[in-house]
């Protein structure tokens, strides 16, 4: 039921959001009140090598003062201030959205060459397990993920994400089913350089959290789609796969279709299936994966959740419907529907 729609400029050209918040709110029937969200890169030029925290707080006194002491032990905090919001009508604001331009300093570190990445991840776990009344659901350089409980134009209107600029933008309108509403739980999901978008269930969940938590992940958020922000960050980040291959591991061909490639690609993908049998994803999903440098869109391989994609000039559209897409683009170039499985990726030029 869920509505997504993501845009990237291939050029870096910026967008503000007026548009990709009229496009989600066409898609209103696909969601429920109770989740929407927005992720643009390009938001903070200021801060561009700074990691963007964006913070939940229940309180600004007990959770604000841990999640300070920890930070400032770690690294340095540039700035920090509260998210400008605006509320009106039913969308108050349940929690506070706090935001820290932060850089890590990695010779605290026993091995000095530690990764800034694996730094933040663990500075992450710690807040989001260990101290209550805070968490942190955005984590990028030059990256902002806004989200609450609401429908799309609230929570666009909730946080002015008209006043936003980007290159790249995700959009989701969340319809709850296994899991309650929460504003930890609206789409976008982020982990550092990577936001997910995601229309459907996964129903491996259970799989996929406990591989992930070998490799030192942790899952705070209740809802399934957290494990593929995870998955992404570790297949696209730590083992390096482009993201033709990051999709064939989460979503893989069938045997039967394996057994009649090729040998070359018989071997590829049976080791392939091998490897990362644990990161599959199983359910009926259609999911926007982006970094900053490109956007890849893929569905489950039966493609039981529709997913369209389309071009004009230089930018790449993919969407759960093609009218959100024609509010942002009428003129389009290019329009179709990418067969079940089969990654759609558009790549920045520049």
């Amino acid at each position: 039921m869920c509505g997504i729609i993501s845009v990237i400029d291939r050029l870096g050209n910026s967008m503000d959001g007026e548009a990709i918040k009229k496009a989600l709110s066409l898609m209103d029937e696909r969601g429920s009140g109770e989740g929407a969200g927005y992720a643009v890169y390009g938001a903070y030029p200021d801060f561009a090598d700074y990691y963007a925290l964006h913070v939940f707080y229940d309180n600004l006194v007990e959770p604000k003062v841990a999640v300070e002491e920890l930070l400032e032990k770690w690294g340095k905090i540039e700035h920090s201030e509260e998210i400008p919001t605006y509320s009106s009508g039913r969308m108050l604001k349940k929690h506070i959205p706090w935001r820290y331009f932060f850089k890590p300093d990695t010779s605290l570190f026993a091995n000095s060459e530690s990764q800034e990445e694996d730094i933040i991840i663990s500075l992450i776990i710690k807040i989001n397990t260990m101290i209550n009344g805070a968490l942190v659901y955005s984590s990028g350089k030059n990256i902002g993920v806004f989200k609450a409980s609401g429908w799309p134009e609230e929570v666009a209107d909730f946080y002015r994400i008209q006043d936003y600029e980007g290159y790249l933008w995700l959009a989701h309108n969340r319809y709850p089913t296994n899991t309650s509403g929460w504003w930890g739980g609206a789409h976008p999901f982020n982990l550092l350089d990577w936001s997910v978008i995601h229309n459907g269930e996964i129903t491996s969940y259970g799989t996929n959290k406990r591989y992930l938590e070998s490799f030192g992940y942790k899952c705070t958020m209740l809802t399934d789609t957290e494990v593929v922000a995870y998955l992404a960050d570790l297949l696209g980040r730590r083992h390096e796969l482009p993201p033709e291959m990051m999709v064939k591991a989460l979503a893989p061909p069938f045997w039967d279709e394996i057994d009649e490639m090729p040998e070359k690609d018989r071997n590829l993908y049976t080791a392939m299936r091998m490897a990362y049998g644990p990161a599959m994803m199983n359910g009926p999903f259609a999911i926007v994966v982006a970094r900053p440098d490109y956007i890849a869109g893929f569905t489950d391989r039966i493609k039981l959740r529709p997913m369209v994609a389309a071009e004009a000039e230089d930018r790449l559209y993919i969407s759960s419907e093609e009218a959100a897409i024609r509010v942002m683009e009428p003129n389009l170039e290019n329009i179709w529907m990418p067969d079940a499985g089969e990654p759609v990726i558009g790549r920045l030029r520049r």
